[in-house]
């Protein structure tokens, strides 16, 4: 299948590595603002066009998918400038700033005939299966701890006066939206939607939330998710059961899963060695929905992103984060 980029950064170019590597995406054409850019890129990663203009790419009959990793707050306006013109949309998270965003477009996307998918990577790995296929192993759930907390070096610029996209309101940036959703993508991906949510965050000058905690409740059990961009944790991610426990290396992508016995502690390895580039397993199975026309996988990563915007715009509101689109 033949796909665009939007966006010149790392994670560009990681995806663009990782389709080369699941053999099922061919980069055709790629955008930046800047003409440089876009035909440094192209020239890097031998695409055969470059685009300054975005009608004229979605026009383009050369790519039938978009990848976009442009600013959060502008996600919404590209992904409906492709949809409208038949193409299958992977947007970065955070996928859209708001519910009302993401119910347009997917309507939009239903009206095309095409798909809309949030890019997010540790949902899509051979652990995450593994541990959702296990998660009774542990017996019954009382409680689980999902750290994700990696300093951020625009925090430097930040505190020397700048505002990075990830740190502003204009562009709908703050942890929870950057880094929390990846946790919190494996809470609802494992347990589904929380009965309540609550958000403590660590303000910054701009507005937006630089750490934050949040609290899913479930009917037995609590779900707490520490993101930050302010500071680092090199925390396990663990889930509590009655019987054992599953211990994390990580949230995202989930690169080793341990199972502890709570009687004997005894210890199983239960995840699998992960492809160095592991965007791959996002890569492949989006290009796989898209060609089997698998509805019911769609179906069900669409729900897990409507609830995952949810939460987020739910948590935002308790503490009256309001992006500049909002208001």
């Amino acid at each position: 299948m033949n796909f665009g980029t939007v966006g010149t950064g790392w994670i560009t170019e990681s995806f663009i590595q990782a389709a080369q590597l699941s053999g099922q995406l061919q980069l055709t054409s790629v955008y930046s603002r800047t003409e440089d850019k876009a035909k440094q890129l192209a020239d890097t990663y031998n695409a055969s066009y470059f685009y300054t203009d975005l009608e004229e790419m979605a026009r383009s009959s050369e790519i039938e998918a978009v990848y976009i990793a442009s600013p959060n707050s502008v996600h919404f306006e590209q992904t409906l400038t492709f949809l409208k013109n038949k193409k299958h949309v992977i947007c970065e998270k955070p996928i859209f700033s708001t519910s009302a965003e993401l119910a347009k477009a997917y309507q939009t996307a239903e009206e095309n005939g095409v798909y809309l998918f949030e890019a997010i990577r540790n949902i899509h790995t051979p652990n995450f299966n593994i541990l959702k296929d296990n998660l009774h192993l542990v017996g019954e759930l009382r409680s689980t701890m999902l750290p994700y907390m990696k300093y951020s070096s625009r925090y430097d610029l930040f505190l020397q006066g700048e505002e990075p996209n990830i740190f502003s309101a204009k562009y709908s940036g703050g942890a929870l939206v950057d880094l929390g959703v990846y946790p919190l993508y494996l809470a609802v991906g494992l347990f589904g939607e929380p009965k309540q949510v609550n958000y403590h965050p660590v303000f910054l000058r701009s507005g937006v939330d630089g750490s934050g905690t949040l609290v899913l409740t479930y009917d037995k059990f609590v779900c707490t998710i520490l993101c930050s961009k302010i500071s680092h944790s090199e925390l396990p991610c663990e889930i509590h059961g009655e019987k054992g426990t599953f211990v994390l290396e990580d949230a995202a992508p989930i690169s080793n899963i341990t199972l502890v016995d709570n009687r004997g502690l005894e210890r199983e390895i239960l995840g699998v060695e992960l492809e160095e580039q592991n965007m791959v397993y996002e890569c492949t199975n989006i290009a796989r929905i898209i060609e089997t026309k698998n509805d019911q996988e769609y179906q069900q990563l669409k729900s897990w992103s409507e609830i995952v915007l949810r939460i987020t715009e739910e948590a935002r509101k308790q503490n009256n984060i309001i992006f500049d689109k909002e208001k």
